[in-house]
């Protein structure tokens, strides 16, 4: 039987070096002798160390747990609308700021350092309730139209 690499020092600094917020990289290379990050990994586990650690990345925690979490959020109301189901007059995110759940209507040139993206809650696609109805317009079906759809024209 092989004896554990996980020594009593050893366990005590990785405890530490864990709770200083490194990473298990940083603490495989540091307790050397062929400690792996995953040996880590599975140490900090054992341990229940994984759990409320401090300095953990925000959007990591604020992750959705799918990739349908994102609910269409109700038209806000026209007051906040600016007016009678009327959209804003600028972006409230950016390329960089906007987020999943956030309209993301263009204002602007791209090309512009003043470019920015609607960033209200999304309704409908991606899209925000007043800027929805700008870019999804039904299509209006005629007896001619419905016939050159079939291939009968």
């Amino acid at each position: 039987m092989t004896a554990s690499a996980w020594t009593e020092d050893r366990t005590g600094r990785l405890k530490t070096l864990w709770l200083e917020g490194r990473s298990a990289a940083q603490i495989a290379r540091d307790l050397g002798d062929g400690v792996t990050r995953s040996a880590v990994l599975g140490k900090v586990h054992r341990l229940g160390l994984s759990v409320g650690r401090p300095g953990r990345r925000a959007s990591i925690i604020a992750r959705p747990s799918s990739p349908r979490a994102c609910r269409a959020q109700p038209d806000v109301p026209a007051a906040a609308a600016g007016g009678a189901g009327r959209a804003p007059e600028h972006g409230q995110a950016t390329l960089l700021s906007v987020r999943r759940c956030q309209c993301r209507w263009p204002f602007g040139d791209p090309k512009a350092e003043d470019f920015s993206l609607c960033g209200r809650p999304v309704a409908r696609g991606a899209f925000c309730g007043p800027h929805a109805a700008i870019a999804y317009r039904p299509v209006r079906q005629t007896p001619e139209s419905l016939e050159t759809l079939a291939g009968l024209v």
